[in-house]
């Protein structure tokens, strides 16, 4: 988020960073400076204008209503608020027009960001009816623990395991944890919020997410049913129009996304478009996206754009 910040030149008066009492004393770099992190306490106190949170559900829960409760604009990165009826889900290049004056707002899961941005286009020409995802997804996605069981296992060593099974050489069908249906929580998110984003119930999402040995960018491969005839001309006119959407589509030159090239990137990749072979109205993609940029960082700061360009902050 510091790096999202400072590359993008967003407007900051002054930076708050904020940690556990662990970290008290400590310092984090910005723009060239050592700033000295603060308690969510003090931060409070101080009732700044935008509290990013990265924090984890408990300490969202916990503090966003307090940030809330000075005035505070809460752009919050973790599954805490994501289907609360009364907080907006956003990816502004999506459903901007969703946060009205809502002073918490929640970031989509990275998996989710992704998606919309090819469904969103599609689904306004088209009407997308059905969506059956695969997503294939860094390590990154389950921070610095993952990287390292990752590392240490192709280096041999008696790695640290926080996946139930080794990671290198492999793929795990297994992101998040199971649930009673036995699709996992990162599966049904992808269905709730697509649904929610796209602020159409009759958008059924289907998923299985695969967590697979890259350090860094998610992929997808998408499969979709139309309600509105389409042709692939049509499909690739759409996406070109979507703000933040690069299509990347010469199979026969090997054009195709790939999560190496979308590292440090903030658009979404999007290929391998064809129709299917069996469904008339069938429709195939593959997406690909920095997962810590667009999918988590990138797509935060973009709320924050949103929100001081529309005047928000003006006192």
């Amino acid at each position: 988020m510091l790096e999202g910040l400072a590359a993008r030149k967003f407007p900051i008066k002054e930076l708050l960073p904020v940690a556990s009492s662990r970290s008290l004393g400590t310092t984090v770099e910005f723009k060239g400076e050592d700033i000295a992190v603060m308690s969510v306490e003090e931060a409070v106190e101080r009732k700044p204008d935008i509290a990013l949170f990265s924090a984890g559900g408990d300490v969202s829960k916990q503090w966003a209503p307090a940030f809330q409760a000075v005035g505070t604009t809460v752009i919050d990165n973790s599954s805490a608020w994501r289907m609360d009826p009364s907080v907006p889900l956003v990816v502004p290049e999506v459903n901007a027009d969703a946060i009205g004056d809502a002073l918490i707002i929640a970031n989509p899961n990275c998996s989710t960001i992704q998606l919309v941005m090819a469904l969103k286009p599609l689904h306004d020409r088209f009407l997308i009816r059905r969506a059956i995802v695969s997503t294939y997804q860094s390590v990154t996605g389950t921070g610095q623990a993952g990287i390292n069981q990752l590392e240490e296992e192709r280096q041999g060593a008696d790695a640290t395991r926080i996946y139930p099974h080794p990671i290198d050489r492999n793929c795990l069908p297994h992101c998040d944890v199971f649930l009673e249906n036995d699709f996992t929580k990162e599966e049904m998110k992808l269905h709730h919020e697509t649904k929610k984003i796209l602020d159409d119930a009759a958008v059924e999402v289907s998923a299985t997410a695969v967590r697979v040995p890259v350090v860094g960018g998610h992929s997808e491969s998408v499969y979709l049913e139309m309600e509105r005839p389409f042709s692939v001309p049509d499909v690739k006119e759409a996406l070109q129009l979507m703000p933040g959407l690069i299509i990347q589509d010469d199979p026969m030159a090997n054009v195709y996304p790939m999560p190496v090239h979308s590292a440090g990137k903030d658009e979404v990749f999007v290929g391998r478009i064809r129709r299917d072979l069996s469904e008339e109205q069938g429709l195939h993609l593959w997406i690909v996206s920095d997962n810590l940029r667009k999918g988590a960082a990138t797509n935060a700061i973009q709320i924050a754009e949103f929100l001081q360009k529309s005047g928000r902050f003006r006192k």
